[in-house]
């Protein structure tokens, strides 16, 4: 079940819900609008590698856009940093942007009970389209969850995302390498 925009209100009141910072003019009927943050990455290299730490050169969106271009991966970043501690939540693209050509995530859209942080955007565009920061780009939706949550994720210690920042983060995949499973991953 969605959350309406009482009970994300309801919630945010309780501190199960956190979005800093919060406008009220943000909230939509069953979501939340949020915007790019400032920082923008790619990758340093263009073959990438599951196995490897692949880096990251950062830059700053200037006041007057930044043109992003097709057949580029841009990694951003919410304006907002969020907090969810009882409640699935699920980051869309807003219409607006979508009919711009822009897509903001290629495969992360949810976060997990007890996500904290800035999300991580992976951007890209079918058309040379300028972008700003503090624009809208997305909407968190929030989702109940049926049952008690065991190990939420700003608990587990293999939670890859859970260093607070309002920057862009690169691929963590290679630290999977360290875990039984990526032991076997690996055939060792």
């Amino acid at each position: 079940m969605i959350l309406s925009d009482q009970e994300i209100l309801n919630e945010i009141h309780e501190k199960k819900i956190v979005i800093e910072p919060f406008y009220r003019e943000c909230l939509g009927t069953n979501s939340y609008d949020v915007h790019l943050g400032k920082t923008l990455a790619v990758y340093e290299s263009q073959e990438l590698d599951a196995k490897k730490h692949n880096t990251i050169r950062k830059f700053e969106i200037p006041d007057d856009g930044i043109l992003l271009q097709p057949n580029e991966f841009y990694l951003g970043v919410t304006l907002e940093y969020t907090e969810s501690h009882r409640h699935v939540p699920f980051l869309e693209g807003k219409s607006s942007t979508g009919r711009l050509g822009i897509d903001i995530h290629a495969t992360a859209g949810k976060g997990d009970v007890g996500f904290c942080n800035h999300w991580t955007l992976e951007i890209s565009v079918k058309k040379p389209v300028r972008v700003y920061w503090g624009m809208p780009i997305g909407q968190l939706i929030y989702f109940r969850v049926d049952g008690q949550v065991h190990s939420s994720y700003s608990t587990k210690p293999s939670a890859k995302y859970n260093v607070r920042t309002d920057q862009p983060v690169e691929s963590m995949m290679w630290k999977n390498l360290d875990t039984k499973l990526g032991k076997l991953w690996l055939g060792k």
